[in-house]
């Protein structure tokens, strides 16, 4: 029988915090269709990957593809791994929406070495980021907040429950 699955934040309501594996998955997912897009010359996938991106950032996690992916499937095959900050992620996908968006417009526009290049970046960032954890967006929100003279602090996490008092 299958253990139902446990997790210490709900992913649709608790936007505060997220599954540090939720980002990485999205990464994996973005960077590698923004290659495919490249390689095969297909401008409109950039554009439905950053479209995507946005209805994600403007209408909730509920609305983003490849979280619906990451929470209902891998999630609760895997078990809900360790919870950060949802902020520094957040404003990734909002760097990668507009850069996704400039790719697609420089396609359109008859520029697509310049698309090409936009939508090489966003996939080279996001494959780091999934497979190093080095999110550069995430990096550029945290100096953000130093330049602007503000230390980042990470939102609360909700407490780790002590094994002992968790029995099967």
């Amino acid at each position: 029988m299958k253990r139902p699955l446990h997790r210490r934040a709900d992913p649709y309501r608790d936007l505060d915090v997220i599954d540090s594996r939720a980002p990485r998955f999205n990464q994996v997912v973005i960077g590698t269709l923004a290659l495919v897009a490249v390689a095969l010359g297909w401008s409109w996938l950039l554009g439905l990957l950053a479209l995507q991106l946005v209805v994600g950032l403007s209408f909730g996690r509920r609305y983003c593809l490849p979280c619906l992916a990451y929470f209902e499937l891998v999630q609760p095959a895997f078990g809900e791994g360790p919870l950060e900050d949802a902020r520094p992620p957040r404003f990734a996908n909002m760097v990668g929406a507009v850069v996704l968006s400039a790719a697609f417009l420089s396609y359109l526009a008859g520029h697509a070495t310049a698309g090409a290049a936009l939508g090489v970046l966003v996939a080279a960032l996001a494959l780091l980021a999934a497979a190093t954890r080095f999110c550069a967006g995430c990096e550029a929100y945290k100096l953000g907040h130093l330049l602007t003279g503000r230390r980042f602090v990470a939102c609360p996490l909700p407490p780790v429950p002590d094994a002992a008092s968790e029995k099967p």
